[in-house]
């Protein structure tokens, strides 16, 4: 079994691989509105898969937080131009308070490394 911790501090990791999976921290956006803040958290999510050598065409699973899911049409015309076509994830949206109040989208993703 091999568990790969990456940039990890005293709190948590932003990128976990275990074996052929790899597990992201929810990520957050940066803009005023729900699109820009999506966009900017896809982006994200883009950089760190990346960065273990897998992509969103390889999601297995995604969890998405909105702070308000009146922004849910919104929120989804942002994800589907992001998600490759025929390699969507399984997925659940919810609404709750994110971290900071500024916040209105937060995404976790698990993917798997290409070939696995």
């Amino acid at each position: 079994m091999t568990i790969e911790r990456v940039r990890t501090t005293k709190r948590s990791s932003p990128i976990l691989r275990h074996n052929d999976t790899v597990y992201l921290t929810g990520q957050v956006g940066e803009g005023a509105t729900v699109a820009e803040q999506t966009r900017s958290c896809l982006a994200r999510i883009d950089a760190l898969l990346a960065e273990v050598g897998t992509d969103k065409s390889h999601l297995l699973q995604a969890t998405i937080w909105l702070s308000d899911m009146g922004d849910y049409d919104v929120f989804n015309e942002v994800w589907d131009s992001w998600v490759p076509e025929g390699t969507a994830p399984v997925r659940s949206c919810g609404e709750v308070s994110v971290a900071k109040p500024e916040y209105r989208v937060e995404v976790i993703i698990i993917a798997a490394m290409p070939n696995s």
